[in-house]
């Protein structure tokens, strides 16, 4: 029997991060990590992505603003491509960078606005090609 929270989990995860992103994560998980990406899709995207009281747009932007005061510049990188297909556009993700650097401080928004610039000229190359 198919879970349905764990299932709009996936649903939610391919819209953000692409169908071939949530193919890989299921082709190469481990005994390790396997119990660990059940756990990420069924709380963090079926339970928290998945509430309605707030838009995916709200939830991406309020993400990457904590992740930039967490200093977690990889998931940030992540949640910037989430947050592009979830609508934020790339002149609000400046202004989250900037409004971040002052509350979270100059080497906050120094790495934060490295992992920005970085990612996105990722997403320029591939729709290039």
């Amino acid at each position: 029997m198919e879970d349905p929270v764990v299932e709009r989990g996936y649903a939610i995860l391919r819209e953000m991060f692409g169908a071939e992103s949530v193919e890989t994560r299921l082709r190469t998980a481990t005994e390790l990590t396997r119990d660990f990406d059940d756990f990420v899709t069924r709380y963090c995207f079926g339970e928290g992505w998945g509430r309605e009281g707030l838009s995916r747009k709200v939830r991406s932007m309020l993400t990457m603003a904590m992740l930039i005061a967490l200093g977690r510049s990889e998931e940030l990188k992540a949640h910037i491509r989430g947050g592009l297909a979830n609508g934020v556009t790339r002149d609000e993700i400046r202004e989250i960078l900037l409004h971040g650097a002052v509350y979270c401080g100059i080497p906050a928004g120094v790495a934060s606005t490295r992992a920005a610039r970085e990612v996105l000229a990722e997403i320029d190359a591939e729709e290039e090609r």
